[in-house]
C-alpha cells in the first residue's frame, strides 16, 4: 500500500506544472496580490512569484525549497493580461485570460498593477509558441 501511495504521489508532483521551476530562487517578480477565487468569488491575498513563465502563489511570502503553491498558471496557456477595473470596477484590477477561464487579480496601486502586467506580458511573448517559417503558408505562390 505504502508504494502505491509513493507510485500516485511521484505522479502527482510531476504533474503539478512547475516541475523544474526553482521558485524560491531569484524570481522575475513577486509581490502582494489578492485574487478572486475560481468557484467561490471571494477575493484572497497571496504571495505571487513569476519564474521560467510560470506563474504561482502562496499563502506566504517566506518562500523556500520545501514550499507548495496553491497554484501554477503556465504563462503560454495565457491569451491576454489587461487592466479590468471597469469590469470589476474595483481600483488597481487586472485580468489573465487562457482559453479555460479568466482570472482576477488587484494590486495595492497603479504602478504596481501595471508592473505585473508588463512582467506577465513578457514573460508570455517569451514563452508562448512561436511560429517557425515551415509553418508560413505562402498563399500568393500557391498554384
Amino acid at each position: 500500500m505504502a508504494s502505491l501511495w509513493r507510485a500516485a504521489t511521484a505522479l502527482t508532483e510531476k504533474l503539478n506544472g512547475y516541475d523544474g521551476v526553482e521558485f524560491w530562487s531569484n524570481p522575475e517578480r513577486t509581490g502582494w496580490l489578492a485574487k478572486q477565487g475560481e468557484y467561490i468569488k471571494t477575493w484572497r491575498l497571496r504571495w505571487f512569484v513569476l519564474k521560467q513563465g510560470r506563474l504561482l502563489w502562496f499563502k506566504e511570502s517566506s518562500i523556500t525549497r520545501a514550499s507548495r503553491p496553491r497554484g501554477v498558471i503556465p504563462v503560454a496557456t495565457c491569451l491576454t493580461v489587461k487592466g479590468a477595473e471597469d469590469i470589476l470596477n474595483m481600483q488597481y484590477a487586472f485580468e489573465l485570460s487562457t482559453r479555460k477561464e479568466t482570472m482576477y487579480f488587484t494590486a495595492d496601486s497603479e504602478n504596481e498593477k501595471e508592473d505585473w502586467i508588463n512582467s506577465i506580458g513578457r514573460s508570455i511573448v517569451q514563452h508562448s509558441r512561436s511560429v517557425t517559417d515551415s509553418e508560413i503558408v505562402d498563399y500568393d505562390n500557391m498554384c
